[in-house]
């Protein structure tokens, strides 16, 4: 939206679906003239401030964009380009083993990004869910009212045509909401399935660092795994069945070889 003051004092505001929502009285700018807020005059409900970056001037009209959409914008763009970073540091972890070492690193500083990003994402969920009670509430007193129009114009207390208004009327508010609701639930899909999009991202990467580390260590330090130990003998049970057969041919030779020991001792 132009930052020219005089070129939006008067406009009438509507929200994203039509409905009127006042008219815009004046600004707050801050020290270098930048427009912070702008003063809407919203009949019974008084003059709101609303945040300038959540108005956008189409034509005549300066359209209201709720704050809960821009939050929910905000967080999909975010967590969208980190889970392209994430997906590019599997790729390079995949293709590059001289790298490994140092994917950790960065591995740990997305992983944080993300865990920051997901508490504002918390609150968003929380305020769309909240957007979603208000209109059921909202649908069900429509409807209450249309109804009760229903039964006054049947009474005869009102006339056909003033019927049919009231009916028009109820239809594009209720079409009105559903189209709100269909967008609200929408951005909830969406943020539920890029959670586990980056979820399938930050632990992809982790596995096979973890895998490279212990495949290093095993080719090349020297260090012996633990599968790779034997299991000493236990003298106490062991049978002499169970003896492998060098140990039988050992002892043998050792008894072979004891004549001449003890004739080498005596002859000394």
């Amino acid at each position: 939206m132009t930052h020219d003051i005089s070129s939006i004092i008067g406009k009438h505001v509507k929200d994203m679906y039509g409905s009127h929502f006042g008219k815009i009285l004046g600004t707050m700018t801050d020290i270098d003239g930048s427009i912070q807020t702008v003063g809407v005059d919203c009949g019974s409900d008084g003059l709101k401030e609303i945040p300038y970056d959540q108005l956008v001037l189409q034509g005549s009209i300066v359209i209201h964009i709720p704050k809960w959409r821009l939050d929910a914008q905000k967080i999909l763009r975010e967590k969208s380009l980190t889970l392209k970073r994430l997906k590019a540091l599997n790729n390079i972890v995949s293709d590059n083993d001289e790298m490994k070492s140092d994917a950790e690193l960065v591995h740990q500083t997305y992983r944080s990004k993300l865990h920051n990003l997901d508490e504002i994402e918390e609150k968003i969920k929380s305020k769309l869910t909240l957007r979603l009670e208000e209109i059921e509430e909202q649908e069900k007193s429509i409807k209450v009212i249309l109804f009760d129009a229903k039964v006054q114009f049947k009474s005869g207390e009102l006339s056909e045509p003033t019927f049919d208004s009231i009916r028009k009327h109820t239809h594009n508010i209720l079409e009105r909401l559903s189209h709100e609701r269909t967008e609200v639930t929408n951005i909830q899909s969406r943020i539920d399935d890029l959670s586990l999009e980056c979820l399938d991202a930050i632990q992809e990467p982790k596995a096979m660092i973890q895998e490279s580390a212990i495949s290093y260590l095993d080719s090349n330090t020297g260090i012996v795994t633990e599968s790779s130990i034997p299991n000493p003998p236990n003298n106490n049970t062991e049978s002499p069945d169970t003896i492998p057969p060098t140990a039988h041919e050992n002892s043998d030779n050792r008894n072979n070889d004891n004549p001449d020991w003890i004739s080498r001792m005596q002859s000394q």
